[in-house]
């Protein structure tokens, strides 16, 4: 008998399909004493929500060392972000072991994990306020928009690609955040109202959770009741963060289902787009929102960020692929990290990206297997990981085309310069060197 071709395809079995119901978070000695149902709801979760450096020492007690609340205050002096953090997730971070923790990673930042940004990040990075017509809007596409009507989220990620604007000042970065201005979105539907060709907004900011029933409603309505759109997306990573709230406020919840209903009787979809990044975020919690939201239509995409330690890891992802499609939330989208100050440590390189799509690929139906892809740094928008015109693999830089978002122009993703040979690494030390790397990889490119 003739040898087959030895294969070694990655083995899972069903352990996607079971999701932790204990009382995790009594394991947190400030929280020791607090019953299910105070921790079910969502006026209880927000209230006791973690937005000091000196709350997790006060919480944690002697579940936390000296050392890493040193390496936490440390921490401050680099984020660009302020801490704010559910009990949900909080209580979920394995404190046996914090420094390694997905969670704790993507949540709270120590001192220990900073590396230097890329010479080439930007903070707006996807060119978001050039391609600006009116306050808090961004019009990219040309059939779609990008509406930011706050920038307030319920919890605050390491990795925010609008740490800009989000999260409030820190010793990094000065910020002018904005509450709820409706004068701006009235701006806002006024400038969709005389751009017929577009059919598709993204309700955004900040994170649509914080809104108000009565603003959910009012830019719900205002939306749908323009003809020519046809597609809003309510965008939220509170279905992973805060599953209380879809649970428990039936104010919000029931505004949410009434913009949807309106918008069926329109012939028009209203969905939802969360943003699971690791599988330790789903519980019973995550299930039992998703099964409310299920019984009432509502179609929910999710969209992850590929992060070092996080997700960067094909048993890891696969098994977040197969929790999202187990509790009826498609795998819509996987970003390789943009180029964001603060970043540097969470990012991989476009080659990884790449492996692990081809990964995943295969390891369930192709409706629910999420496209890997780079949102082009300067405003090119999203493109498939694999879809470079050259990428030079040794120096860490790949160059892209976008010829329906801005024809005629070149785009570049750089590596994290870490992952990279120590040759390469030394010339990208020398700030000399910089436009000739570029230059050199254009070359190459044919541009």
């Amino acid at each position: 008998m003739a040898n087959k071709k030895a294969t070694s395809p990655t083995k899972f079995g069903l352990e996607h399909r079971n999701f932790r119901d204990d009382e995790f978070w009594k394991q947190i000695p400030g929280w020791a004493s607090v019953s299910r149902d105070e921790f079910a709801d969502h006026k209880w979760q927000l209230k006791n929500s973690i937005t000091k450096v000196e709350q997790v020492e006060k919480i944690l007690g002697k579940r936390v060392s000296k050392d890493f609340m040193a390496d936490i205050v440390q921490g401050q002096h680099y984020t660009p972000m302020n801490i704010r953090i559910t009990p949900y997730v909080f209580s979920l971070i394995n404190w046996d072991d914090p420094a390694n923790d997905p969670l704790r990673k993507q949540f709270l930042p120590i001192g220990s994990q900073y590396l230097h940004d890329h010479p080439y990040y930007k903070s707006d990075s996807l060119a978001e306020d050039e391609d600006s017509p009116v306050p808090l809007l961004t019009h990219r596409y040309r059939d779609k928009v990008l509406f930011l009507p706050t920038t307030i989220c319920p919890v605050y990620c390491n990795y925010c690609t609008r740490s800009r604007i989000i999260g409030g000042s820190t010793e990094t970065i000065q910020k002018s955040t904005y509450g709820a201005n409706q004068k701006k979105w009235d701006d806002v539907f006024e400038y969709l109202m005389g751009r017929p060709e577009v059919e598709d907004v993204v309700i955004s900011g900040g994170d649509a959770y914080m809104l108000t029933p009565d603003q959910i409603r009012y830019i719900g309505k205002n939306l749908l009741e323009i003809p020519h759109i046809r597609r809003i997306r309510y965008a939220t990573k509170g279905i992973a963060i805060f599953p209380q709230k879809i649970l428990t406020d039936d104010a919000w919840f029931n505004a949410l289902k009434e913009v949807h209903f309106l918008g069926r009787s329109f012939g028009k979809q209203v969905v939802i787009h969360t943003h699971f990044s690791s599988p330790q975020e789903i519980t019973k919690w995550s299930q039992r929102a998703m099964d409310r939201l299920f019984q009432e239509n509502f179609v929910v995409r999710n969209q992850a960020v590929l992060q070092e330690g996080v997700n960067n890891d094909v048993n890891i992802m696969v098994k977040l692929t197969k929790q999202l499609e187990w509790i009826n939330i498609q795998p819509y989208y996987v970003y390789l990290h943009d180029m964001v100050p603060g970043c540097e440590h969470f990012r991989t390189t476009l080659k990884e990206a790449e492996e692990l799509e081809k990964a995943v690929r295969g390891t369930t139906a192709g409706f629910n297997t999420p496209t890997f892809v780079c949102d082009l740094p300067g405003g090119g928008g999203k493109r498939h990981v694999a879809s470079y015109e050259y990428y030079d693999e040794e120096m860490g830089v790949s160059v892209w085309k976008a010829p329906n978002v801005k024809p005629g122009d070149v785009f570049f993703y750089c590596d994290p310069l870490h992952k990279l040979s120590e040759k390469a690494q030394k010339r990208w030390s020398d700030e000399n060197e910089w436009e000739k790397i570029i230059n050199e990889v254009k070359e190459k490119a044919g541009i």
